[in-house]
């Protein structure tokens, strides 16, 4: 608990999955509301739309998700690479 309150340790890498389905969840609960609930009624174009919301949510969920682990990565390299002695 002291490393993370003296941020010695990082917190954020282990929310990310969490973070990540959590988002996933949103998006597929954005799609199907762009599908179905149109005011109009249920036309072929709202339902497009829904599904792209929901393959390109999800695309940019991962996208988002997978560049801050990758942050995350290499501030454990660059921390490992200074800890080494010469």
């Amino acid at each position: 608990m002291k490393d993370v309150l003296y941020f010695n340790s990082m917190l954020t890498p282990k929310m990310i999955t969490f973070i990540y389905w959590l988002l996933l969840l949103l998006v597929l609960f954005n799609g199907v509301v762009r599908m179905f609930a149109t005011f109009q009624g249920i036309t072929f174009t709202s339902f497009i739309m829904g599904l792209l919301t929901i393959i390109g949510g999800a695309i940019a969920a991962r996208i988002t998700c997978e560049l801050l682990i990758v942050l995350f990565k290499i501030h454990d390299n660059v921390k490992t690479l200074a800890s080494r002695p010469e």
